[in-house]
């Protein structure tokens, strides 16, 4: 399925806790003996707006949603963008060999949550391998011809620089080459769109987000 949404950075805004305290691990000791409970609570909540991710290559366009997005750079009036997508995702291939991507920040006004949500659901839940998942949303396309999503609240497009193969993941650079505001409002966080997504979605979620943490893994080296 196309998401890269780490457990530990999935927060259940209804208990205030990270999702890793409802899925307690078999082992709380990891590889070379990491304490994977310390491991969890260092991590939940640093990464807290999810980001939208869409690109395009050779005809195809697809689209994830992901925490790990953020800026590359400092220098201001030279703006760069990071991303971080598992090979599991189509959207990996995409960018790797297109060399292109948007990412998007969602908003939670009123009249952008359900819109919001939608966006969540199309590119968080399936894989785009064998569907057109651009085509249940409203889109332009931009500069770099990544889609951009018409209802998300920001976006940046990006050009890539460079990129770091890290076996079950590439990690992302590259010059941001256009942004736009789309909306007003404020962002989206993580907790709050988990908690009005329904448990229903995010169990299937957790179900099926299984299958890539297996992939992941595999290409460690771990199973």
């Amino acid at each position: 399925m196309a998401r890269d949404l780490p457990r530990y950075g999935v927060t259940d805004r209804s208990r205030k806790a990270p999702m890793t305290e409802r899925f307690p691990m078999a082992d709380e000791q990891g590889t070379g003996g990491v304490d994977l409970r310390a491991y969890a609570f260092t991590m939940a909540g640093l990464r807290p707006i999810p980001v939208a991710v869409t690109t395009v290559h050779g005809g195809r366009t697809n689209g994830l949603i992901s925490l790990s997005g953020g800026p590359g750079g400092i220098i201001p009036e030279a703006p760069r963008a990071t991303v971080s997508i598992t090979k599991y995702n189509f959207s990996h291939d995409l960018i790797l060999h297109g060399g292109v991507f948007a990412m998007h920040v969602l908003g939670n006004a009123p009249e952008l949550i359900d819109a919001s949500l939608d966006i969540i659901r199309t590119l968080g839940g399936r894989t785009g391998r064998d569907v057109d998942k651009m085509s249940a949303l409203h889109t332009k396309s931009g500069v770099t011809g990544s889609p951009i999503l018409l209802d998300a609240l920001t976006y940046v497009e990006v050009r890539v620089t460079g990129s770091l193969d890290n076996e079950e993941n590439t990690i992302f650079v590259g010059d941001v080459v256009a942004a736009e505001k789309l909306h007003s409002g404020g962002r989206l966080d993580i907790g709050e769109a988990w908690t009005k997504l329904g448990k229903d979605w995010t169990d299937a979620y957790d179900r099926n987000h299984e299958p890539q943490i297996e992939h992941s893994r595999r290409m460690r080296g771990l199973a």
